[in-house]
């Protein structure tokens, strides 16, 4: 029998508040607030409790463990996503997958693990003024958190749906990978997912979240932070709303945190969403800009033999051979991934319908697939999207989708294309409106030319949100300074995805580790003076 170490962290006592269950409204005081359990708060908490801080989590999500991860998507995307994962932009023209549960995405990604790419540093200091985040200066918070979260190279065969993408490349002399992947004593399932049920995923639900409970933290679930209340140069409060235990509507009660300091860590699309209820001053209408995606397309193709994508590690193999880092600010490059295959996900996102749709389903152990990572944010015809609010104070998202995106996409669908045939797919399938199976890459390269390229028609895609909270040191261009503090409130900081200025052009997790750890120190030290 697996252990469940969040079951047996409960019965020994940890403090956990589900807020569905409150009877009565409830005031919490600490040293430090922290609003989300992801890559960014988790690694926060976990810092803070072993600098002996007293430290309270806010989490809008359940609490769910290993027992309750059964490698099915209907419950996990249900319990484990934001909007069961449908959150779409403001236009419906793409699909975001975000986690919302404790440890955040990092209890639903699938374990690959990149430090940011040398390229995109460089821009960073070079373009947006940001000191002390190079290549040298991230290596030891990299290499502190690769140890602590078992961030090492994949040793295992890829499986058949890697195996393909590597194949092709490799046919067509592009440049190959292999991707590292957090995760110990992994028994190569392949549903990460949907929540890992062996523990082996090391993400913040079974690392940096008990470790922080065991040392005192208290963590509450199911509540949605409202909004910070300010006064003058300091937040003397967070106000929380009780969730309902399905997590879809606000119930009556409420929850206060008094605090020394506050870190907003809800995610890039959360953060800044929290900061704009807030009414926080923003006297140059930074926050909520430039927020990225990696907006991603996606290519199927039909083997002659069976792949069975559902299968073994998600992610191990890609190539960077399409996203030139010697032309940043060219026309937008892209990263080639090949995701997990399972039901539900392919038929959420292959188009057709009907007897079309049901062909290609019907054939799913055959069906292998690739995704190319646009890397937006580096171009001025890239600017991103903009988080706002809608008339209930949730957030919605903005993202113009330019010709100079929608170029990147044509790309990359004749590139994935290229390698599907070369790796020996039968049939190759661009996912759009347009899309049909082409038995040749002639075939498939004249339908992409013609493709009506737009939003809704074209399939698009994301799981990595980016920005919003930018850092850096000017603030009529970035929400927060280099250490994280906001630029206009002295104990509020932002430690996240949403801090970055760009897209990172690679899976964000691991970079947001590395900064966080990095940032985190920095408020230790402070907060111990």
């Amino acid at each position: 029998m697996i252990a469940d170490p969040i079951r047996e962290g409960l019965a020994s006592g940890w403090s956990v508040i589900d807020a569905s269950q409150l009877s009565h409204d409830a005031t919490l005081e600490a040293d430090v607030a922290i609003v989300g359990t992801g890559a960014g708060g988790g690694i926060v908490a976990e810092a803070l409790c072993d600098a002996g801080l007293r430290v309270v989590m806010i989490e809008e999500g359940p609490l769910r463990s290993s027992s309750d991860f059964r490698m099915r998507e209907a419950d996990a995307y249900r319990d484990l996503y934001q909007e069961s994962a449908a959150r779409k932009t403001a236009d419906k023209a793409i699909n975001i997958y975000q986690g919302r549960c404790v440890g955040g995405g990092t209890t639903v990604n699938w374990t690959s693990s990149f430090r940011t790419p040398p390229a995109t540093l460089a821009h960073w200091a070079r373009a947006h003024g940001i000191a002390g985040f190079g290549v040298e200066d991230l290596a030891p918070w990299f290499e502190r958190v690769e140890a602590r979260l078992g961030i090492a190279p994949w040793g295992t065969a890829p499986n058949a749906n890697n195996a393909a993408l590597a194949r092709g490349a490799g046919a067509l002399g592009l440049r190959l990978g292999t991707i590292r992947r957090n995760v110990r004593a992994c028994w190569n399932l392949g549903y990460c997912g949907m929540g890992c049920p062996t523990n082996a995923k090391q993400s913040m639900l079974v690392t940096t979240i008990p470790h922080a409970l065991a040392r005192g933290a208290t963590l509450i679930t199911r509540a949605r932070a409202q909004r910070f209340v300010a006064r003058g140069t300091n937040v003397d409060a967070l106000e929380c709303a009780a969730m309902n235990a399905a997590g879809t509507q606000a119930s009556a009660r409420r929850i206060e945190v008094q605090a020394r300091l506050f870190v907003a860590a809800g995610g890039a699309i959360g953060t800044p969403a929290l900061l704009l209820r807030s009414a926080l001053p923003d006297p140059y209408a930074t926050v909520g800009i430039r927020t990225f995606l990696h907006p991603t397309v996606v290519s199927a193709a039909l083997m002659p033999e069976r792949v069975e994508g559902y299968a073994g590690a998600p992610q191990t193999v890609y190539s960077d051979h399409y996203l030139d880092e010697a032309v940043l600010d060219g026309p937008i490059g892209f990263k080639l991934e090949a995701p997990p295959v399972h039901p539900v996900l392919a038929a959420v996102t292959l188009p057709g319908h009907g007897v079309t749709h049901d062909a290609w389903m019907r054939r799913l152990p055959n069906l292998q697939v690739l995704i190319a990572l646009l890397r937006d944010g580096f171009h001025p015809d890239s600017p991103g999207g903009r988080v706002r609010l809608a008339s209930d104070g949730t957030p919605l998202l903005d993202y113009p989708l330019t010709p100079y995106l929608f170029d990147g996409v044509r790309r990359a669908l004749v590139a994935m294309a290229e390698v599907q045939f070369a790796a020996g797919a039968t049939s190759v399938m661009p996912v759009h409106d347009e899309g049909d199976g082409f038995a040749t890459i002639a075939a498939a390269r004249a339908a992409i030319a013609a493709f009506d390229l737009r939003p809704q028609a074209t399939t698009i895609v994301s799981a990595h949100v980016m920005g919003g909270a930018a850092l850096g040191p000017d603030p009529r261009s970035s929400v927060v300074d280099l250490t994280g503090r906001h630029h206009h409130l002295d104990n509020l900081y932002v430690v996240d995805g949403s801090l970055f200025p760009t897209s990172i052009g690679a899976n964000p997790q691991l970079s947001i580790y590395a900064v966080a750890a990095l940032l985190a120190s920095g408020i230790a030290r402070r907060l111990r003076a």
